[in-house]
């Protein structure tokens, strides 16, 4: 090996060895011209490196020029992989490093009661109405109702028996004790009719699916009956004109 090829060896770059890419869809080319811009003594000199940037960032982002603040958005961009070191005259405002790194906040998660999961967010917005209304027999009505389908979302997820004194307690600690029918002589509906309920339910979305399946091959088969190829047609074209000549 000779001496220029170990000083040549001795001199390679490694992505390793190289500084983090700030936004790596630019590749490191731009980044290094953005570095390069950024050391610039000169202001005009570096107002116009960086004017060159913005049209080089435009001319690889081709797509974002369907995108409302287009210019907006790249200037932002120069920003930021030069990590927020160039300063230049920017038709927009600059942005500060607060602002980019700023998170929203947290959002809640949606689910009440995860306990329960099978039963759903409904029934317990169900539960949460009920307890608003004054003592009636709507409210026992709407009660049963609940509770009924409490009882059927059980046997769906479940798929096992279930007893009404189960629900009950279920439904007492889902409104926090103002709806108890523990001491009562309510019944509710069997197992069996509610895992009938569930089965026809199911029964009825697999019969529409099928149809929906059948329906499309029905038409793509009319289709292909229906076709009749550009070339045939104009082989008989021709053929009838030969006759009509030949007479």
């Amino acid at each position: 090996m000779t001496y220029q090829s170990e000083e040549s060896i001795q001199h390679l770059e490694y992505n390793s060895q190289r500084n983090h890419l700030i936004i790596p869809e630019y590749g490191r080319h731009v980044q290094k011209l953005i570095d390069e811009v950024t050391k610039i003594e000169d202001r005009e000199r570096r107002n116009k490196g960086a004017k060159y940037i913005i049209s080089v960032l435009g001319t690889l982002n081709p797509h974002l020029r369907d995108v409302p603040d287009f210019q907006h958005k790249l200037w932002d961009q120069l920003f930021i992989m030069s990590d927020f070191k160039i300063d230049v005259d920017s038709p927009y405002p600059i942005p500060t490093r607060d602002v980019i790194t700023l998170k929203p906040e947290r959002l809640p998660y949606p689910q009440n009661f995860p306990k329960y999961r099978f039963y759903g967010n409904n029934i317990k917005y169900m539960i949460d109405v009920a307890c608003k209304w004054e003592d009636s027999e709507l409210k026992n009505a709407l009660i049963i109702v609940i509770a009924n389908h409490m009882k059927k979302s059980y046997l769906s997820w479940n798929k096992e028996t279930v007893t009404d004194e189960v629900i009950f307690e279920h439904l007492y600690e889902l409104s926090n004790g103002q709806l108890n029918l523990l001491k009562t002589d309510e019944e509710l509906s069997t197992s069996q009719n509610l895992m009938k309920v569930n089965k026809k339910q199911s029964n009825k979305t697999q019969f529409f699916s099928k149809n929906n399946q059948n329906q499309g091959q029905r038409n793509n088969s009319n289709n292909n009956k229906n076709f009749k190829p550009k070339n045939n047609q104009n082989q008989n074209q021709k053929n009838n004109n030969r006759k009509n000549n030949n007479n």
